[in-house]
């Protein structure tokens, strides 16, 4: 009774055995689950396959992985780059211009036009600063008038004293060239002609000829009686004579030994002008006799000028 019970169990038990079979297959048909997408952020690091690539290949993509981008570098890497030219700014920062210890500022002065132009580029102190009462020679640019002067009284509001380089062009070459210092010629000048050739060269010692002969009132040798300059043997450059209160008594230049231009005589207070003499322009030209070109009274007003003015008389 027992076996036909049993043949009936079979079919269900091969059901079952089919059945357990079947659901360890993978299904051909079943689509794949949805991978979630990874975004990049600066806090979640990015999948990277395992892969086993060529040499090459690794060291692209180690290279490729280590160095960092401006989009997934932290913002300290970013904010570092930006230190070093930070500091190339502040290293090709310009030094301001200083000479022989005195601040300068840099000025051109143009007179004539076109390819007769000369232009002449100076250096003058930012802060006005008095000439040595003893120089030969005092040179300042005038604001207004815009020009280089050579003179003995200096107006601070207009004048700017020179000091550091100098250079004196016309048509693209260079006629003069030398240094100032607080408004005297210093250390070596050169002069050339228009085809550049050197012509003269001198050297000054904050105004003084290097070689020039100087004479004191004292044994300090503080209180300059006479300035007599000399250039390879011959007299030539500015002259001056002071009283022996420091004020000037007379001044004038020489030329190749000889005397020329103006030569002038102070009035004894004051540095005021009294008589003007001329003498030949330059030392290669005719000898004259000099004559008194003009004269002024101890106001400083003019009362003689030859062949234009003549009120001495009524002085009294």
């Amino acid at each position: 009774m027992r076996l036909p019970f049993l043949f009936k169990l079979i079919p269900f038990l091969i059901f079952l055995v089919v059945q357990a079979c079947s659901s360890r297959n993978y299904n051909v048909e079943m689509k794949p689950k949805p991978v979630a997408k990874v975004t990049n952020t600066k806090k979640d690091s990015v999948a990277v396959p395992v892969m086993k690539p060529d040499s090459l290949m690794r060291s692209s993509q180690e290279d490729s992985v280590k160095r960092p981008s401006l989009e997934t570098a932290p913002p300290a890497a970013v904010g570092g780059a930006k230190a070093p030219v930070k500091e190339e700014k502040k290293k090709k920062k310009k030094k301001k211009n200083v000479f022989l210890g005195y601040k300068t500022r840099k000025g051109v002065a143009r007179s004539g036009s076109g390819k007769s132009a000369v232009i002449e580029t100076f250096s003058y102190l930012r802060e006005f600063k008095e000439p040595s009462a003893y120089a030969p020679a005092k040179y300042y640019y005038h604001v207004r008038r815009k020009k280089i002067f050579k003179g003995r009284t200096i107006d601070p509001k207009v004048s700017k004293i020179l000091h550091g380089p100098y250079k004196k062009m016309q048509g693209g070459k260079t006629l003069e060239e030398g240094f100032f210092y607080i408004g005297t010629k210093h250390l070596r000048w050169e002069k050339y002609n228009k085809n550049g050739i050197l012509t003269g060269k001198s050297h000054f010692e904050k105004g003084f000829p290097r070689d020039a002969k100087i004479t004191y009132y004292d044994a300090a040798q503080q209180k300059v009686k006479e300035v007599i300059p000399y250039l390879n043997g011959k007299v030539e450059g500015d002259y001056v004579k002071f009283r022996p209160d420091g004020l000037l008594e007379w001044e004038g230049q020489y030329e190749e030994g000889k005397k020329v231009g103006e030569w002038i005589e102070y009035w004894p207070f004051r540095n005021r002008r009294r008589y003007v003499f001329q003498y030949p322009e330059t030392a290669y030209d005719e000898p004259v006799e000099p004559y008194l070109l003009r004269e002024y009274n101890r106001n400083n007003s003019l009362i003689y000028e030859k062949g234009k003015l003549d009120k001495r008389g009524q002085e009294k």
